[in-house]
Protein backbone atom coordinates (compact mmCIF):
# COMPACT_ATOMS: atom_id res chain seq x y z
CA UNK A 1 0.00 0.00 0.00
CA UNK A 2 2.81 2.39 0.87
CA UNK A 3 4.51 1.74 -2.48
CA UNK A 4 1.30 2.66 -4.32
CA UNK A 5 0.84 5.86 -2.32
CA UNK A 6 4.49 6.86 -2.81
CA UNK A 7 4.17 6.13 -6.55
CA UNK A 8 1.22 8.50 -6.89
CA UNK A 9 3.04 11.21 -4.93
CA UNK A 10 6.18 10.74 -7.03
CA UNK A 11 4.28 11.13 -10.31
CA UNK A 12 2.55 14.31 -9.15
CA UNK A 13 5.89 15.70 -7.97
CA UNK A 14 7.61 14.89 -11.27
CA UNK A 15 4.79 16.44 -13.30
CA UNK A 16 4.96 19.56 -11.12
CA UNK A 17 8.68 19.76 -11.89
CA UNK A 18 7.95 19.68 -15.61
CA UNK A 19 8.98 16.08 -16.34
CA UNK A 20 7.25 14.61 -19.40
CA UNK A 21 4.22 12.45 -18.68
CA UNK A 22 5.60 9.31 -20.34
CA UNK A 23 8.94 9.61 -18.54
CA UNK A 24 7.24 10.16 -15.16
CA UNK A 25 4.87 7.20 -15.57
CA UNK A 26 7.56 4.89 -16.91
CA UNK A 27 10.20 5.76 -14.32
CA UNK A 28 7.86 5.53 -11.34
CA UNK A 29 6.23 2.36 -12.70
CA UNK A 30 9.55 0.61 -13.32
CA UNK A 31 11.01 1.56 -9.93
CA UNK A 32 7.78 0.46 -8.25
CA UNK A 33 7.92 -2.90 -10.00
CA UNK A 34 11.56 -3.37 -8.97
CA UNK A 35 10.53 -2.79 -5.36
CA UNK A 36 7.61 -5.23 -5.54
CA UNK A 37 8.78 -8.09 -7.80
CA UNK A 38 12.55 -7.54 -8.08
CA UNK A 39 14.89 -6.18 -10.79
CA UNK A 40 14.94 -9.25 -13.03
CA UNK A 41 11.16 -9.67 -13.22
CA UNK A 42 10.66 -5.92 -13.56
CA UNK A 43 13.12 -5.78 -16.46
CA UNK A 44 11.37 -8.66 -18.21
CA UNK A 45 7.99 -6.97 -17.72
CA UNK A 46 9.34 -3.68 -19.12
CA UNK A 47 10.67 -5.42 -22.22
CA UNK A 48 7.51 -7.48 -22.75
CA UNK A 49 5.21 -4.48 -22.23
CA UNK A 50 7.17 -2.33 -24.66
CA UNK A 51 7.24 -5.08 -27.31
CA UNK A 52 3.55 -6.01 -26.97
CA UNK A 53 2.44 -2.37 -27.09
CA UNK A 54 4.51 -1.43 -30.13
CA UNK A 55 3.56 -4.68 -31.87
CA UNK A 56 -0.18 -4.49 -31.09
CA UNK A 57 -2.49 -4.96 -34.06
CA UNK A 58 -5.26 -3.11 -32.23
CA UNK A 59 -3.07 -0.05 -31.69
CA UNK A 60 -2.44 0.19 -35.44
CA UNK A 61 -5.50 2.47 -35.37
CA UNK A 62 -3.32 5.20 -33.82
CA UNK A 63 -0.98 5.96 -36.75
CA UNK A 64 -3.71 5.34 -39.30
CA UNK A 65 -6.28 7.67 -37.75
CA UNK A 66 -3.59 10.27 -37.01
CA UNK A 67 -2.51 10.09 -40.65
CA UNK A 68 -6.13 10.51 -41.73
CA UNK A 69 -6.56 13.54 -39.45
CA UNK A 70 -3.38 15.18 -40.75
CA UNK A 71 -4.42 14.64 -44.37
CA UNK A 72 -7.89 16.09 -43.75
CA UNK A 73 -6.43 19.12 -41.97
CA UNK A 74 -3.92 19.80 -44.77
CA UNK A 75 -6.61 19.37 -47.43
CA UNK A 76 -8.56 22.37 -46.09
CA UNK A 77 -11.59 20.33 -45.07
CA UNK A 78 -12.06 22.33 -41.86
CA UNK A 79 -12.96 25.47 -43.79
CA UNK A 80 -15.45 23.57 -45.95
CA UNK A 81 -17.12 22.04 -42.89
CA UNK A 82 -17.39 25.45 -41.24
CA UNK A 83 -18.83 27.02 -44.41
CA UNK A 84 -21.44 24.27 -44.68
CA UNK A 85 -22.44 24.62 -41.04
CA UNK A 86 -22.64 28.39 -41.40
CA UNK A 87 -24.84 28.11 -44.46
CA UNK A 88 -27.32 26.00 -42.49
CA UNK A 89 -27.22 27.79 -39.11
CA UNK A 90 -25.94 31.28 -39.91
CA UNK A 91 -29.36 32.77 -40.56
CA UNK A 92 -30.34 32.94 -36.89
CA UNK A 93 -28.89 35.15 -34.15
CA UNK A 94 -25.79 33.44 -32.82
CA UNK A 95 -25.66 31.30 -35.95
CA UNK A 96 -21.92 31.71 -36.50
CA UNK A 97 -21.22 30.40 -32.99
CA UNK A 98 -23.63 27.50 -33.60
CA UNK A 99 -21.94 26.82 -36.92
CA UNK A 100 -18.60 26.73 -35.12
CA UNK A 101 -19.88 23.99 -32.78
CA UNK A 102 -21.31 22.06 -35.73
CA UNK A 103 -18.07 22.48 -37.67
CA UNK A 104 -16.08 21.24 -34.69
CA UNK A 105 -18.34 18.18 -34.46
CA UNK A 106 -17.83 17.52 -38.17
CA UNK A 107 -14.07 17.95 -37.96
CA UNK A 108 -14.02 15.73 -34.87
CA UNK A 109 -15.32 12.86 -37.01
CA UNK A 110 -12.02 12.79 -38.88
CA UNK A 111 -9.62 14.22 -36.30
CA UNK A 112 -9.70 12.47 -32.91
CA UNK A 113 -7.96 15.24 -30.98
CA UNK A 114 -9.54 17.99 -28.91
CA UNK A 115 -6.58 20.36 -29.09
CA UNK A 116 -6.22 19.90 -32.85
CA UNK A 117 -9.94 20.50 -33.38
CA UNK A 118 -9.90 23.66 -31.25
CA UNK A 119 -6.77 25.00 -32.93
CA UNK A 120 -7.91 24.23 -36.48
CA UNK A 121 -11.49 25.45 -36.14
CA UNK A 122 -10.35 28.42 -34.06
CA UNK A 123 -8.15 29.65 -36.89
CA UNK A 124 -11.11 29.36 -39.27
CA UNK A 125 -14.05 30.56 -37.15
CA UNK A 126 -12.63 33.21 -34.82
CA UNK A 127 -11.77 35.75 -37.57
CA UNK A 128 -15.28 35.39 -39.03
CA UNK A 129 -17.01 35.94 -35.69
CA UNK A 130 -14.79 38.94 -34.96
CA UNK A 131 -15.60 40.38 -38.39
CA UNK A 132 -19.33 40.21 -37.75
CA UNK A 133 -19.08 41.72 -34.27
CA UNK A 134 -19.64 38.70 -32.02
CA UNK A 135 -18.82 39.02 -28.34
CA UNK A 136 -15.25 37.80 -27.83
CA UNK A 137 -16.23 35.62 -24.87
CA UNK A 138 -19.01 33.82 -26.75
CA UNK A 139 -16.78 33.33 -29.79
CA UNK A 140 -13.92 31.91 -27.74
CA UNK A 141 -16.25 29.73 -25.66
CA UNK A 142 -17.89 28.19 -28.72
CA UNK A 143 -14.53 27.23 -30.23
CA UNK A 144 -13.10 25.90 -26.96
CA UNK A 145 -16.22 23.88 -26.11
CA UNK A 146 -16.73 22.66 -29.67
CA UNK A 147 -13.13 21.51 -29.77
CA UNK A 148 -13.74 19.05 -26.93
CA UNK A 149 -16.01 17.05 -29.26
CA UNK A 150 -12.87 15.92 -31.07
CA UNK A 151 -11.96 13.42 -28.35
CA UNK A 152 -15.44 11.87 -28.13
CA UNK A 153 -16.92 11.69 -31.61
CA UNK A 154 -15.13 8.75 -33.28
CA UNK A 155 -12.40 8.23 -34.21
CA UNK A 156 -11.02 9.27 -30.82
CA UNK A 157 -7.39 8.87 -29.80
CA UNK A 158 -8.33 9.08 -26.11
CA UNK A 159 -10.85 6.23 -26.49
CA UNK A 160 -8.15 4.11 -28.14
CA UNK A 161 -5.89 4.69 -25.12
CA UNK A 162 -8.74 3.92 -22.71
CA UNK A 163 -9.63 0.74 -24.58
CA UNK A 164 -6.01 -0.43 -24.45
CA UNK A 165 -5.70 0.14 -20.70
CA UNK A 166 -9.05 -1.48 -19.84
CA UNK A 167 -8.93 -4.17 -22.58
CA UNK A 168 -12.25 -3.03 -24.08
CA UNK A 169 -13.22 -3.21 -27.76
CA UNK A 170 -12.12 -0.11 -29.67
CA UNK A 171 -15.06 -0.55 -32.05
CA UNK A 172 -17.53 -0.65 -29.15
CA UNK A 173 -16.01 2.50 -27.66
CA UNK A 174 -16.17 4.35 -30.98
CA UNK A 175 -19.85 3.51 -31.40
CA UNK A 176 -20.57 4.36 -27.76
CA UNK A 177 -19.09 7.83 -28.22
CA UNK A 178 -21.19 8.77 -31.24
CA UNK A 179 -24.58 9.60 -29.64
CA UNK A 180 -23.05 11.37 -26.58
CA UNK A 181 -20.95 13.44 -28.98
CA UNK A 182 -24.02 14.48 -30.97
CA UNK A 183 -25.85 15.17 -27.69
CA UNK A 184 -22.98 17.44 -26.62
CA UNK A 185 -23.14 19.41 -29.89
CA UNK A 186 -26.92 19.82 -29.57
CA UNK A 187 -26.65 21.01 -25.96
CA UNK A 188 -23.93 23.49 -26.92
CA UNK A 189 -26.18 24.92 -29.66
CA UNK A 190 -29.05 25.19 -27.16
CA UNK A 191 -26.71 26.97 -24.73
CA UNK A 192 -25.84 29.51 -27.44
CA UNK A 193 -29.51 30.03 -28.27
CA UNK A 194 -30.36 30.71 -24.62
CA UNK A 195 -27.35 32.99 -24.13
CA UNK A 196 -28.11 35.22 -27.13
CA UNK A 197 -31.79 35.26 -26.21
CA UNK A 198 -31.00 36.52 -22.70
CA UNK A 199 -28.18 38.82 -23.84
CA UNK A 200 -28.80 39.91 -27.46
CA UNK A 201 -25.62 42.02 -27.44
CA UNK A 202 -23.55 38.84 -27.53
CA UNK A 203 -24.36 38.27 -31.21
CA UNK A 204 -25.35 40.69 -34.00
CA UNK A 205 -28.56 40.59 -35.99
CA UNK A 206 -28.43 38.36 -39.06
CA UNK A 207 -30.03 40.93 -41.34
CA UNK A 208 -27.95 41.67 -44.41
CA UNK A 209 -25.72 38.64 -44.09
CA UNK A 210 -24.91 37.12 -47.47
CA UNK A 211 -24.82 33.35 -47.05
CA UNK A 212 -24.64 30.57 -49.64
CA UNK A 213 -27.54 28.17 -49.99
CA UNK A 214 -27.37 25.24 -47.54
CA UNK A 215 -27.64 22.71 -50.36
CA UNK A 216 -24.68 24.03 -52.31
CA UNK A 217 -22.56 24.28 -49.15
CA UNK A 218 -23.40 20.73 -48.09
CA UNK A 219 -22.50 19.45 -51.55
CA UNK A 220 -18.98 20.70 -50.88
CA UNK A 221 -18.50 18.38 -47.88
CA UNK A 222 -20.40 15.29 -48.98
CA UNK A 223 -17.18 13.27 -49.50
CA UNK A 224 -16.27 13.80 -45.82
CA UNK A 225 -19.76 12.71 -44.77
CA UNK A 226 -19.45 9.60 -46.93
CA UNK A 227 -15.99 8.83 -45.53
CA UNK A 228 -17.24 9.05 -41.94
CA UNK A 229 -20.30 6.95 -42.82
CA UNK A 230 -18.13 4.25 -44.36
CA UNK A 231 -15.73 4.13 -41.39
CA UNK A 232 -18.33 4.08 -38.60
CA UNK A 233 -21.01 2.26 -40.59
CA UNK A 234 -18.56 -0.50 -41.46
CA UNK A 235 -17.75 -1.01 -37.77
CA UNK A 236 -21.44 -0.92 -36.77
CA UNK A 237 -22.58 -3.46 -39.37
CA UNK A 238 -19.63 -5.75 -38.68
CA UNK A 239 -18.12 -5.37 -42.15
CA UNK A 240 -14.65 -4.66 -40.77
CA UNK A 241 -12.85 -4.10 -37.49
CA UNK A 242 -11.80 -0.76 -36.02
CA UNK A 243 -8.23 -1.32 -37.22
CA UNK A 244 -9.40 -2.09 -40.76
CA UNK A 245 -11.69 0.96 -40.58
CA UNK A 246 -8.67 3.11 -39.73
CA UNK A 247 -6.87 1.87 -42.85
CA UNK A 248 -9.90 2.56 -45.02
CA UNK A 249 -10.28 6.01 -43.46
CA UNK A 250 -6.64 6.92 -44.10
CA UNK A 251 -6.83 5.70 -47.71
CA UNK A 252 -10.10 7.60 -48.22
CA UNK A 253 -8.66 10.81 -46.77
CA UNK A 254 -5.61 10.49 -49.03
CA UNK A 255 -7.80 9.98 -52.11
CA UNK A 256 -10.09 12.86 -51.10
CA UNK A 257 -7.19 15.27 -50.59
CA UNK A 258 -5.57 14.34 -53.92
CA UNK A 259 -8.86 14.68 -55.84
CA UNK A 260 -9.42 18.12 -54.29
CA UNK A 261 -5.99 19.15 -55.55
CA UNK A 262 -4.94 20.21 -52.05
CA UNK A 263 -2.28 17.57 -51.32
CA UNK A 264 1.12 17.54 -52.94
CA UNK A 265 3.62 14.75 -52.39
CA UNK A 266 5.46 16.98 -49.93
CA UNK A 267 2.28 17.59 -47.93
CA UNK A 268 1.53 13.87 -47.82
CA UNK A 269 5.03 13.07 -46.56
CA UNK A 270 4.74 15.78 -43.88
CA UNK A 271 1.38 14.37 -42.79
CA UNK A 272 2.92 10.88 -42.53
CA UNK A 273 5.89 12.19 -40.53
CA UNK A 274 3.65 14.09 -38.12
CA UNK A 275 1.52 10.98 -37.61
CA UNK A 276 4.62 8.85 -36.98
CA UNK A 277 6.01 11.28 -34.41
CA UNK A 278 2.71 11.57 -32.55
CA UNK A 279 2.30 7.77 -32.60
CA UNK A 280 5.76 7.30 -31.07
CA UNK A 281 4.93 9.82 -28.34
CA UNK A 282 1.60 8.15 -27.54
CA UNK A 283 3.11 4.66 -27.46
CA UNK A 284 5.90 5.84 -25.15
CA UNK A 285 3.32 7.35 -22.78
CA UNK A 286 1.11 4.25 -23.00
CA UNK A 287 4.01 1.92 -22.11
CA UNK A 288 4.68 4.02 -19.03
CA UNK A 289 0.99 3.97 -18.11
CA UNK A 290 0.82 0.18 -18.39
CA UNK A 291 3.87 -0.19 -16.11
CA UNK A 292 2.23 2.14 -13.59
CA UNK A 293 -1.00 0.14 -13.88
CA UNK A 294 0.90 -3.04 -12.98
CA UNK A 295 2.23 -1.32 -9.86
CA UNK A 296 -1.38 -0.66 -8.78
CA UNK A 297 -2.27 -4.31 -9.42
CA UNK A 298 0.78 -5.97 -7.83
CA UNK A 299 0.72 -3.69 -4.80
CA UNK A 300 -2.89 -4.68 -4.13
CA UNK A 301 -3.97 -1.05 -4.10
CA UNK A 302 -6.80 -1.52 -6.63
CA UNK A 303 -8.17 -4.55 -4.76
CA UNK A 304 -7.87 -2.73 -1.45
CA UNK A 305 -9.79 0.28 -2.81
CA UNK A 306 -12.53 -1.94 -4.18
CA UNK A 307 -12.84 -3.83 -0.91
CA UNK A 308 -12.91 -0.59 1.07
CA UNK A 309 -15.71 0.86 -1.04
CA UNK A 310 -17.79 -2.32 -0.77
CA UNK A 311 -17.28 -2.52 2.98
CA UNK A 312 -18.55 1.03 3.42
CA UNK A 313 -21.82 0.06 1.76
CA UNK A 314 -22.23 3.27 -0.26
CA UNK A 315 -24.71 3.17 -3.15
CA UNK A 316 -22.78 2.39 -6.39
CA UNK A 317 -24.17 5.44 -8.20
CA UNK A 318 -22.73 7.67 -5.47
CA UNK A 319 -19.32 6.12 -6.11
CA UNK A 320 -19.64 6.96 -9.82
CA UNK A 321 -20.62 10.54 -8.97
CA UNK A 322 -17.64 10.81 -6.62
CA UNK A 323 -15.29 9.54 -9.37
CA UNK A 324 -16.72 12.08 -11.82
CA UNK A 325 -16.19 14.81 -9.22
CA UNK A 326 -12.52 13.77 -8.98
CA UNK A 327 -12.17 14.19 -12.76
CA UNK A 328 -13.80 17.60 -12.66
CA UNK A 329 -11.31 18.74 -10.02
CA UNK A 330 -8.29 17.19 -11.77
CA UNK A 331 -9.37 18.83 -15.01
CA UNK A 332 -8.44 22.20 -13.56
CA UNK A 333 -4.82 21.02 -13.16
CA UNK A 334 -3.97 18.30 -15.73
CA UNK A 335 -4.48 17.69 -19.41
CA UNK A 336 -6.80 14.97 -20.70
CA UNK A 337 -4.21 12.26 -21.35
CA UNK A 338 -2.55 12.73 -17.96
CA UNK A 339 -5.91 12.48 -16.17
CA UNK A 340 -6.85 9.28 -17.96
CA UNK A 341 -3.50 7.53 -17.56
CA UNK A 342 -3.23 8.40 -13.87
CA UNK A 343 -6.76 7.47 -12.85
CA UNK A 344 -8.19 4.79 -15.12
CA UNK A 345 -5.87 2.02 -13.80
CA UNK A 346 -7.18 2.90 -10.35
CA UNK A 347 -10.88 3.43 -11.04
CA UNK A 348 -11.65 0.89 -13.79
CA UNK A 349 -11.30 -2.25 -11.59
CA UNK A 350 -13.46 -0.60 -8.94
CA UNK A 351 -16.17 0.29 -11.46
CA UNK A 352 -16.10 -3.24 -12.91
CA UNK A 353 -16.47 -4.73 -9.40
CA UNK A 354 -19.51 -2.50 -8.86
CA UNK A 355 -21.13 -4.14 -11.90
CA UNK A 356 -20.94 -1.25 -14.36
CA UNK A 357 -20.12 -1.59 -18.04
CA UNK A 358 -16.58 -0.35 -18.71
CA UNK A 359 -17.56 0.87 -22.19
CA UNK A 360 -20.19 3.14 -20.60
CA UNK A 361 -17.68 4.23 -17.96
CA UNK A 362 -15.18 5.13 -20.68
CA UNK A 363 -17.66 7.54 -22.24
CA UNK A 364 -18.45 9.09 -18.85
CA UNK A 365 -14.72 9.51 -18.21
CA UNK A 366 -14.12 11.17 -21.58
CA UNK A 367 -17.04 13.59 -21.09
CA UNK A 368 -15.71 14.45 -17.63
CA UNK A 369 -12.27 14.99 -19.19
CA UNK A 370 -13.88 17.22 -21.83
CA UNK A 371 -15.31 19.29 -18.99
CA UNK A 372 -11.84 19.60 -17.51
CA UNK A 373 -10.36 20.79 -20.81
CA UNK A 374 -12.57 23.90 -20.72
CA UNK A 375 -12.64 24.44 -16.95
CA UNK A 376 -10.85 27.54 -15.62
CA UNK A 377 -8.19 28.22 -14.65
CA UNK A 378 -6.06 25.73 -16.62
CA UNK A 379 -8.39 24.22 -19.23
CA UNK A 380 -6.09 23.31 -22.12
CA UNK A 381 -8.55 24.36 -24.84
CA UNK A 382 -8.91 27.78 -23.24
CA UNK A 383 -5.18 28.37 -23.55
CA UNK A 384 -5.21 27.18 -27.17
CA UNK A 385 -7.79 29.87 -27.96
CA UNK A 386 -5.80 32.41 -25.95
CA UNK A 387 -2.61 31.63 -27.87
CA UNK A 388 -4.45 32.05 -31.20
CA UNK A 389 -6.10 35.28 -30.04
CA UNK A 390 -3.73 37.16 -27.70
CA UNK A 391 -6.00 40.22 -27.89
CA UNK A 392 -8.69 38.39 -25.89
CA UNK A 393 -8.13 38.47 -22.12
CA UNK A 394 -8.38 35.21 -20.18
CA UNK A 395 -11.21 36.54 -17.92
CA UNK A 396 -13.23 37.17 -21.09
CA UNK A 397 -12.66 33.59 -22.23
CA UNK A 398 -13.58 32.29 -18.77
CA UNK A 399 -16.84 34.25 -18.91
CA UNK A 400 -17.63 32.95 -22.38
CA UNK A 401 -17.23 29.30 -21.43
CA UNK A 402 -19.84 29.38 -18.62
CA UNK A 403 -22.91 28.48 -20.78
CA UNK A 404 -21.03 25.51 -22.21
CA UNK A 405 -19.97 24.27 -18.77
CA UNK A 406 -23.63 24.27 -17.74
CA UNK A 407 -24.47 22.28 -20.89
CA UNK A 408 -21.77 19.75 -19.98
CA UNK A 409 -23.25 19.36 -16.49
CA UNK A 410 -26.58 18.46 -18.10
CA UNK A 411 -24.89 15.99 -20.47
CA UNK A 412 -22.98 14.28 -17.66
CA UNK A 413 -26.18 13.92 -15.64
CA UNK A 414 -27.99 12.39 -18.63
CA UNK A 415 -25.18 9.95 -19.44
CA UNK A 416 -24.91 8.77 -15.82
CA UNK A 417 -28.66 8.38 -15.34
CA UNK A 418 -29.40 6.91 -18.80
CA UNK A 419 -26.57 4.53 -19.80
CA UNK A 420 -28.51 3.52 -22.94
CA UNK A 421 -27.42 6.79 -24.58
CA UNK A 422 -23.89 5.38 -24.70
CA UNK A 423 -24.63 1.67 -24.99
CA UNK A 424 -27.44 1.57 -27.57
CA UNK A 425 -25.19 1.46 -30.64
CA UNK A 426 -22.63 -1.03 -29.22
CA UNK A 427 -25.43 -3.36 -28.04
CA UNK A 428 -27.12 -3.33 -31.45
CA UNK A 429 -23.86 -3.65 -33.43
CA UNK A 430 -23.77 -6.59 -35.83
Amino acid sequence: MMIAVISFAAIFALLALGVRLGVALGAVGFIGLITIIGPSAAGSMLAQTAFDTANSYTLAVLPLFLFMANLIARAGIASALYDASNAVLGRVRGGLAMATVAGCAGFGTVCGSSLATAATMGSVAMPEMKRFGYDSGLAAGSVAAGGTLGILIPPSIVLVIYGTITEQSIGDLFLAGFLPGILGAVLYVIAIMIAVRLYPQLAPSTEGMDLPSPLSALLGVWPVIVLFGVVIGGIYFGIFSATEAAGIGAAGALLLGVLRGKLSLDEILKAALDAAIMTAVLLFVLIGALLFSNVMIFSGFSAMLSGLVQSIGVTPILIIIAIVAVYLVLGCMFDSLAMMLLTVPLFAPLVADLGYDLVWFGIVVVVAIEFGMVSPPIGMNLFIIRSLNPDIALPTIYRGIIPFLLADFVRLALLISIPAISLFLPYTMK
